[in-house]
């Protein structure tokens, strides 16, 4: 899930110089000695590998511009980021215009670099997530964006490219959360309707008094309330497609008029004395199982065959648990770019204990995790002790070693140890850009971690950090400790 950064500078110790900054802040890096070079990467079969491109401007042969001007041609979603020793502002408006991301003149400190990188990233994040949303609402949501290439996944995008040339309604079965909408979206990016309206429903959230009337439509005066003329969502969707979302929740009346409606092609609004043609393609969708709900009486068996003309089962997720890696990394991008975090991504034993959940609320259960996992956290990755709902650890400071584990190592982070002897951190030393928190903050957190563990027993405190208990209050008063609240905790 690490992003590589691509060096291209004619000067081999620039490239060395740059390659250990940009390592030793978690992203892997490519590097090429001109610009051919890094063409040749950038837009060769490993593409998709290579996320930013840091370019020296001045270097013999295709120079750094003539590089960038043919990459905003070819490769215009690939930042870049022009480094040189020349700021003139010559140079610096003729890059912008040629679609760098950001200018650093050299020699930049480390800490410049990152930011421009860390802020390169974020912004084609922000920017593909506008796109994703834009396709999303204008109806051009493909099976191409869908995530997850699990074999279960991949039946259900053929079966569904295939419904999508055919005129005929299709339902969606599956649990709650498991992206049954998205599905139907694609479906309708992928048919003749693609440019028509897509309207969705979601019958189990309509008042039974109101279902009449948000379906089908009333006319002026129909009943009381109805003071202007109302177009119901069959024709609203006119040309275009109608989502029936949990269409298992219609009451038996409703179900009567909707078959007509399938069956005839007409709509009969509510007061009108008219009926009014429809041509509308039916999408419905269900987490209930309605071949049973027929048998107990609840779903006309009518209308049941005319919804499941061409079935499409959407597996959970926990049968494509394969899948789960991106979509951690899609709804880390997302929710960095909308919440305006750092977030890089999840540790491995993070990764692993995300695999093995159960997830009965599927998808949508996943990406509300991450989300408050990711609002909670104080390091650069998430971590197990930021999912406590599904690790049962602790969050924060207050997490505490095993029985069997050294107090002190525990405190230093998995990465940090050259053979880590617990999986997490009780305090984290690094802060969420990947850098030394500073002493006095490391200190305080140790020490209300030391007396919440012992249970506000000062003297076995001050025994174990191996200072005086006279100092051990004096350090409790400078950093604002409050012992009872600690313990509480």
């Amino acid at each position: 899930m690490g992003k590589t950064v691509l060096i291209v500078d004619d000067d081999p110790t620039q490239r060395r110089l740059l390659q250990a900054v940009v390592e030793k802040s978690g992203f892997s890096t490519l590097q090429a000695g001109d610009g051919d070079a890094a063409l040749n990467i950038a837009l060769g079969p490993d593409q998709d590998n290579v996320h930013v491109m840091l370019l020296d401007l001045v270097m013999p042969g295709r120079d750094g511009m003539e590089t960038l001007v043919e990459l905003a041609q070819k490769r215009p979603d690939l930042p870049v980021i022009v480094l040189t020793g020349k700021g003139s502002i010559d140079a610096v408006v003729k890059a912008m215009k040629a679609g760098a991301r950001d200018f650093v003149v050299k020699p930049a400190a480390p800490e410049r670099i990152i930011v421009s990188i860390r802020n390169a990233l974020d912004m084609k994040t922000l920017v593909g997530e506008v796109k994703r949303l834009k396709k999303t609402t204008e109806g051009g949501l493909s099976f191409d964006d869908l995530i997850g290439n699990a074999s279960s996944m991949r039946s259900v995008v053929a079966m569904g490219e295939r419904g999508a040339k055919a005129n005929i309604p299709i339902l969606i079965t599956g649990e709650s959360g498991v992206g049954k909408e998205v599905i139907a979206r694609a479906i309708q990016s992928a048919s003749e309707r693609s440019d028509k309206p897509f309207i969705t429903v979601n019958c189990g959230a309509i008042s039974e008094n109101l279902v009449e009337s948000i379906l089908f439509g009333h006319e002026k005066g129909a009943f009381t309330g109805a003071n202007s003329k109302h177009l119901g969502k069959f024709q609203e969707a006119h040309t275009g497609t109608l989502f029936l979302d949990e269409v298992g929740e219609l009451p038996l009346e409703m179900q009567v008029k909707l078959l007509r409606v399938l069956q005839e092609g007409e709509v009969d609004p509510v007061g009108s004395k008219r009926t009014v043609p429809v041509d509308v393609r039916i999408i419905s969708a269900t987490n209930r199982d309605l071949a049973m709900a027929v048998k107990d009486g609840r779903f006309r068996e009518d209308l049941y065959y005319r919804l499941n003309v061409f079935p499409i089962a959407v597996p959970p997720l926990r049968d494509r648990r394969e899948d789960i890696p991106a979509l951690v990394e899609h709804f880390v991008k997302r929710i960095n770019a909308q919440e305006r975090l750092n977030v890089s991504g999840v540790t491995s034993d993070t990764l692993e204990l995300l695999k093995s959940h159960e997830w009965k609320g599927n998808v949508r259960q996943l990406e509300n995790t991450v989300f408050r996992a990711m609002i909670l956290s104080d390091g650069h990755k998430l971590r197990p002790q930021d999912f406590p709902q599904i690790s049962g650890l602790m969050p924060g400071l207050l997490q505490a070693p095993s029985a069997d584990s050294n107090p002190i190592e525990s405190l230093v982070p998995a990465e940090l140890r050259a053979e880590p002897t617990t999986p997490e951190t009780a305090v984290s030393v690094m802060d969420r850009e990947g850098h030394l928190r500073t002493l006095g903050d490391i200190e305080r957190d140790l020490i209300a971690f030391a007396i919440n563990n012992y249970s506000g027993h000062m003297s076995e405190v001050a025994r174990r950090l191996g200072i005086g208990r006279s100092t051990l209050y004096r350090k409790v008063r400078e950093h604002e400790l409050d012992v009872d609240d600690v313990r509480s905790a």
